[in-house]
């Protein structure tokens, strides 16, 4: 009975092992192809294209602010910041919920940026699985 027992968990524990590892993969996955949209979406706002990284945003984006307000935000603000010398990758974190934003899957970005005129900048980029299933940017935050 012992050994059946013991058979017993030792199958439920390299199963669940088994699921987790599963689950750590796929959000890896997700990470790195939301990483790989966000460097797509950041190098249209480097570029000054603004207009551009409205249109390939998420549709949550584009319900929150308008291709004009964005565009007249980034020109108010860029500019003054300079070019970005430096990005450095800093973290991706998984989420399938954040506050005020529908359930999802989102991964939160985070850069530290030097921009010509102002150092030690932090870039916050959200990639978020859109309805398509295509990730895009959701949102976008410069501390």
């Amino acid at each position: 009975m012992k050994k059946m027992l013991f058979t017993f968990i030792s199958v439920v524990l390299f199963f669940n092992l088994t699921y987790s590892q599963q689950k750590i993969d796929e959000t890896d996955s997700l990470k790195s192809d939301a990483v790989i949209a966000a460097i797509s979406w950041l190098k249209l706002v480097d570029e000054g294209k603004y207009k551009e990284s409205w249109d390939n945003s998420a549709e949550l984006f584009k319900n929150s602010i308008t291709k004009e307000q964005w565009i007249n935000t980034l020109n108010g603000l860029l500019p003054n910041l300079g070019t970005v010398v430096q990005r450095e990758f800093i973290s991706a974190k998984f989420k399938s919920a954040l506050p005020g934003a529908p359930d999802g899957k989102y991964v939160i970005i985070s850069y530290k940026t030097e921009f010509k005129n102002k150092n030690n900048s932090i870039e916050t980029v959200t990639p978020m699985l859109d309805k398509d299933n295509i990730w895009r940017v959701s949102g976008y935050f410069i501390k």
